[in-house]
């Protein structure tokens, strides 16, 4: 297993997601691999699910398109089992609770351990419900990345004392999606996280520019990227991979451009 801190020791982090089996798995493969070599310190598997309630249009179509070409849990299990001996980075698998519970909760997190996967992020098990989960992280040594919202407000300290990896920021209120301007407080919240823990806070939901980007990272220990590099990956099919490969260069060299 690879601690999700490490990601964030030598420096700003860029964490990546894309959704499994979109196009289809074996462009998945490749993406994953380009990602890599272009920088990026942390990739965010999404597991696709029928209502994935946290999404906007964006990464709702790609689970759409995903599970229309026949992908599945276990086929993305035996695609990360088969990729994880070549990637030295750490990997999460996103994806929703109804999904896990169906699978089998200890039976799915006891395979994402055998496979490789380092962490979970599940939308729709909040803070207060992470018990049905973190018996199962905890036994078979994943880690359970928690959410901070604007409106979490007191919550935040509690939530920041307890969190293990890294801490989603989510920077807007609603769903997913690429926005063109961020006007929540990142700086504030931060700050509460910090008064508290060392935990390093990831700030997702609406970045889709390096200025965005380099703004973002002057005040957090990175940001999540999703619906910009999915919405690539819906424009070119199975001729994405080189076009995200440049966007996230682009991304990649933002972030780390900050001190």
């Amino acid at each position: 297993m690879i601690k999700l801190d490490t990601a964030f020791r030598n420096g700003k982090a860029f964490i990546a997601f894309i959704t499994a089996g979109d196009p289809d798995l074996e462009t998945t493969e490749k993406l994953i691999y380009e990602m890599v070599d272009n920088g990026v310190d942390i990739i965010e598997i999404g597991i696709p699910f029928s209502d994935p309630i946290a999404e906007g249009t964006v990464i709702q179509e790609a689970d759409i398109r995903a599970l229309a070409n026949g992908t599945t849990t276990d086929k993305i299990f035996n695609l990360v089992e088969k990729i994880r001996p070549n990637v030295k980075i750490p990997l999460v698998f996103m994806t929703y609770c109804n999904a896990v519970f169906g699978y089998g909760t200890e039976k799915f997190v006891k395979r994402c351990s055998q496979i490789g996967i380092d962490g979970l992020i599940i939308p729709d098990v909040p803070y207060e419900e992470k018990e049905e989960l973190q018996p199962y992280t905890k036994k078979y040594g994943l880690e359970l990345v928690s959410f901070v919202a604007p409106t979490s407000n007191n919550r935040i300290k509690s939530i920041a004392k307890d969190a293990e990896g890294f801490l989603y920021v989510v920077s807007s209120l609603g769903v997913t999606g690429v926005r063109s301007e961020i006007k929540t407080d990142i700086g504030e919240i931060v700050s509460l996280v910090k008064s508290v823990s060392d935990i390093p806070c990831a700030v997702g939901f609406g970045i889709s520019t390096p200025e965005q980007a380099a703004s973002i990272c002057g005040k957090a220990d990175g940001i999540i990227v999703g619906s910009a590099i999915v919405k690539i990956i819906a424009k070119y099919g199975r001729d994405c991979v080189r076009y995200v490969g440049e966007y996230v260069k682009s991304m990649s060299d933002a972030v780390k451009n900050i001190k």
